[in-house]
Parts: C-alpha cells; structure tokens; sequence
C-alpha cells in the first residue's frame, strides 16, 4: 500500500485549501474564457449599427454550444475515468483511458467539421429569412465549426492536466487560447483605419475580414491552446503517458467514458436545441431584434457562470478520487464548499445585473429598442442565478459518483418540459418582458429536483464508500 507521501494530492491535502487550490486557477482561466467568448461579440457589434453580425453570431451559438457539448461531456467521462483510475494506482487503465479520450476527440472534430462545410447554410435559412445574417452567419459557422480540431484538441489535454491536479498547466493553454483570440480579433475583423468604440480608438493595421475574422481569430487560439495542452502532458504530465498505442477505441474505456459523458452530452445538446427553439420564439413573437438582445445576456451571463464552471472543474477530479478512494468525509466537504461558493458567486452576478444592466449592454452598441430590451433582459433571467448556482454543482456531484442519468432527466425537465412551454406561453401575450420570466420558473423546478437527486446520489454513495447514515 502506498504512503501518504506518495498519494496524490486528491487524498491528501486539507479539503478546503485542494478546492481553492485545484478551482481558482479554473475560475480565473474561466473567467478569461468568458472574456474570449464575449469579445467576438463585443468587436463584431462595432461593424455596423444594424445589429445583423451580432444576430449572426447569435444564431450560430446552438452550433457551437453543441460541439461544446460533445467535447465537455466527451472529457468528463475521460476526466472522471482518469481520476478514478489513478486512485486506485492503475496507471495504464488511466493511460489507455487518456489514448481513447484523444481518439474520439479526433473523430468527433471531423463530424463537425462537415456539418460546418456542407450544412451550414441551411442551418441559417432554417432561422431568418434576412439574407445578410445567413451570409454572415454561413461564413462564421463554416470556419469554426470546419477548424474544431483546436476546440476538440484543447479540451481533451486541458482534461487530461486537470484529472491528474495540474490545473495550473491547464489555466495556463486557456489563457493562451483567449489572448490569442483577443488579439486577434480586431486585426482580423476591421481594415486599417478603421475608427472603432464610438471614436475612441483607430486600427493601425487590419485585414477587414469583418465576421470572418472573428471566427479565424477564434480557431487560432484554440489551435495554439491544443498545442500547448498536448506539449505540457508530453513533458509535465508525469502521471500519464500519451503513446500511439493507446490511441484507439478501447472497448471498456469507451464504455466507462461515455458512461458518465453521454448524459452530460444529451444534457448540454438539450441545451443547444432550448437555445435554437427559443430563438425561434423570440424571432416569430419579436422580430430579430429580440434574438440580438437575448445574444448580448447569453454572452454577459457567460461572466457569472464560466467561475462556477470552473470551480466545477476543480470540483470534480476531488469528489471521483474520494470517491474511488472511499473517502466519504472528503467527498461530503468537497461539495458542501462547492455549493457555499457557486451560491455566492450567483449572488454577486445578480447584484451586478440589477444595478448595472445598462453599463453592461453597452459593450455591445445597442440602440435605444436593444437597451430597452436588454434591462428587462438581464434584471429578469438574472432571478435565476441563486439557485442556478446550486443546481450546477449537484448535477456534476450526481455524474462525478456514478448516478448520471439524475442529470440528464433534472436538464430535460428544466429546459424541455417548463422552460419552453413556459416561454412560448408567457410569448402570447406580447410582451418580451414576460418571456424573460420562464427562466426563473424554470431553475425552480430544477432547484427541487436537484435536491431530489443529491439527497439519493449520497445515499447510494455513502453505502458504496462503507458508510451508511
């Protein structure tokens, strides 16, 4: 049996200072993510004062939310894998789990990289029929989606740093990912001269690509953070060993992989197919306008949920390792701080959207209808923050201990059977302001779940750990 001092930090380390120490690095690096995530939308809003190339960017997003999902969900099931495999010290089922996770990064990148070439534009016509958005939006879609090797990529080797605790390395490729984005962006979106941010600035040299440029900007960063992530487990990541021999579909991998990634796959890919069905609602009850407007909250939100993201992504390597390790009081501490700590930062988020809304819809140069829209907007979904922050870690404590189809029903009744309806509903009477409403109702109804589905998920954890209250 193997020392403490040679245990991975996950069984060892105080609970409260291994949290801080594995999630911080996450929620800053997250928190950078959010930046490059809203910066395409913050530069391409100063193209022009028709609002179209944000629209564009906006209808893109289910796209892009559902290659998210199947990356994200993809390298749970290796993350999660990886960590149990090292608690139990059986480095080559952590080894082949690491070369398998690599493979379906690859193969999923292709698929996606075709429907970005051939299917693109009928998924725009598909939404507007406002000719400008479909150009922009084609053009967009078909580089992103057409040079996801670097998403895929990036994903897998971040995972793969932090199942084995090194998620400094891994905050390090992000941030290199998102500076190159930010970089980037206004060289490739605006020509030279271009004067930009109401006067404020002038571009001194640009290529004028315009939305095309954003999406360029976004897979090179992308391409170099994969880069990086893939040098740093060659050289850094003495835990694992990436050789060609692994880099297949091993049955029993695969098999763990997606047991644990496939709901959180169907759940996020919900997710993709809410966002598209309620752009269609806000489209036929309000006009693309309403679209645009809902786009500027989903990319602010972004700065409230990417930290508690990233402290789910600390999160959840602790809880798989106590877990496999028969750990039950560092399991139970690691999510009690969890929660305390995904509450706060939702309170703080909400604060901000209620005080502050119109110097955040600013970023993106809205007219007086977008800013008016946009209050109601931000002050309304941003009721459902508190308990969002609860609801996020649970659903990953019931997917990181084995109980993930738990997730996968509290998503689907949270954004198929109440959010929806409810939106569609509350669009009938006319007013946008109502529809903003069905967020709120809807994180209810998975609030309640949520604490249906932990209460059990510990339960059954607790008797599999040798603990039974």
């Amino acid at each position: 049996m193997s020392s403490p001092a040679n245990e991975n930090k996950m069984g060892v380390l105080p609970v409260g200072k291994l949290l801080f120490s594995m999630s911080v690095p996450m929620m800053l690096s997250m928190l950078m993510q959010a930046f490059y995530n809203i910066v395409d939308s913050v530069f391409v809003s100063q193209i022009s004062e028709t609002g179209n190339e944000l629209a564009a960017l906006t209808f893109a997003f289910p796209l892009q939310s559902l290659m998210i999902a199947f990356g994200g969900g993809t390298m749970l099931g290796m993350n999660t894998l990886i960590s149990k495999s090292l608690s139990r010290k059986d480095r080559d089922s952590a080894d082949r789990a690491a070369g398998t996770g690599l493979f379906l990064s690859v193969c999923t990148s292709l698929v996606f990289a075709l429907i970005g070439i051939f299917l693109s534009r009928l998924f725009f016509e598909t939404q507007t029929d406002i000719r400008e958005i479909v150009d922009l939006g084609t053009s967009y879609t078909t580089i992103c989606l057409g040079g996801s090797i670097g998403l895929f990529g990036q994903f897998c080797f971040e995972r793969m740093l932090q199942s084995t605790g090194r998620t400094m390395l891994s905050t390090i490729t992000q941030f290199a990912g998102a500076l190159i984005n930010i970089i980037l962006d206004p060289i490739l979106i605006f020509e030279k001269g271009a004067v930009i941010f109401d006067g404020a600035f002038t571009m001194p040299v640009g290529f004028g690509m315009g939305v095309a440029g954003a999406a360029v900007a976004t897979i090179s960063g992308q391409i170099i953070a994969a880069i990086m992530g893939l040098l740093f487990n060659i050289f850094l990541n003495h835990d694992l060993r990436l050789r060609f021999k692994n880099l297949r579909p091993h049955g029993e991998s695969v098999k763990e992989i997606y047991k644990v990634g496939l709901p959180s796959i169907i759940m996020q890919s919900v997710g993709s197919l809410t966002t598209f069905t309620l752009n269609q609602i806000l489209r036929e009850g309000f006009k693309e306008v309403a679209v645009t407007v809902y786009g500027m909250y989903f990319k602010l939100q972004s700065f409230i949920f990417m930290p508690v993201f990233g402290l789910n992504n600390g999160m959840i390597p602790i809880i798989s390792y106590n877990y496999g390790a028969k750990r039950p009081d560092r399991v139970k501490k690691t999510i009690t701080l969890s929660i305390i700590t995904a509450v706060s930062i939702m309170t703080v988020g909400y604060a901000v959207f209620l005080i502050t809304p119109d110097t955040l819809l600013s970023m993106f140069n809205p007219n007086a209808q977008m800013l008016e829209m946009g209050r109601s907007c931000l002050r309304l979904i941003g009721l459902s923050f508190i308990p969002a922050g609860f609801c996020i870690i649970t659903i990953s404590v019931t997917q990181a201990i084995g109980n993930p189809f738990f997730s996968l029903i509290t998503s689907a009744c949270r954004q198929l059977v109440v959010l929806l309806p409810a939106a569609w509903v509350l669009s009938l009477t006319g007013n946008l302001w109502a529809v903003w409403l069905a967020f709120p109702i809807a994180e209810v109804a998975s609030l309640a779940l949520s604490i249906i589905f932990l209460t059990r998920t510990m339960k059954t954890a607790n008797k599999e750990m040798g603990k039974v209250n």
